[in-house]
């Protein structure tokens, strides 16, 4: 569970940096996002890493509910993402889409996997979002809403949605983690 731990701090820390110390990050210029880059990277081989050799105490499995939610809350992750980049309708409403659908991410990971590496693993990655998302709000308080977009937009974010979705899925499957049950 080290690898998973060290992996968390490289995580948040590079992504806190501009948060926690702007005038630092902002010297480096291109320099810093490359720092970041890799260092989000590293950070995530380390969490992979480490959580596929980690054992811990086991608290509760998959059940056919579970893995329901777990798929629902999937489907509205990945059109989060698809809808940050597209600037769907529902960045309308949702200042960070991204980083809301980390956390719902990591809450969908929780109710399928109730282990301890999991917990850390997952529960870092929600504690990390709900933080930078206070960040940013505590440095940028004004918010103005995306404009309404054309229709068009609103579908290519569903369409990528079932995609990657599918795509997902069928990584897992092929490591032997089916996310059907």
């Amino acid at each position: 569970m080290t690898l998973i731990i060290l992996g968390l701090v490289l995580w948040a820390g590079v992504h806190f940096w501009k948060r926690l110390a702007p005038a630092s990050r902002e010297a480096l210029g291109d320099k810093g996002k490359l720092i970041v880059t890799a260092g989000s990277i590293i950070g995530v081989v380390l969490m992979v890493v480490g959580y596929r050799a980690s054992d811990g105490t086991f608290y509760w499995g998959r059940s056919p509910a579970l893995t329901g939610i777990n798929n629902l809350l999937m489907l509205l992750v990945f059109y989060l993402f698809a809808a940050a980049g597209s600037k769907a309708r529902i960045t309308q409403y949702i200042r960070h889409p991204q980083l809301t659908a980390v956390m719902l991410w990591a809450v969908a990971h929780l109710l399928v996997n109730g282990d301890s590496p999991s917990f850390i693993l997952f529960g870092g990655l929600l504690v990390w979002a709900s933080s930078e998302i206070q960040l940013i709000n505590r440095a940028e308080p004004d918010w103005t809403p995306a404009p309404a977009v054309p229709m068009k937009k609103e579908i290519t974010a569903l369409v990528a949605t079932v995609v990657v979705f599918a795509g997902v899925a069928g990584v897992h499957i092929a490591l032997g983690y089916n996310p059907f049950g």
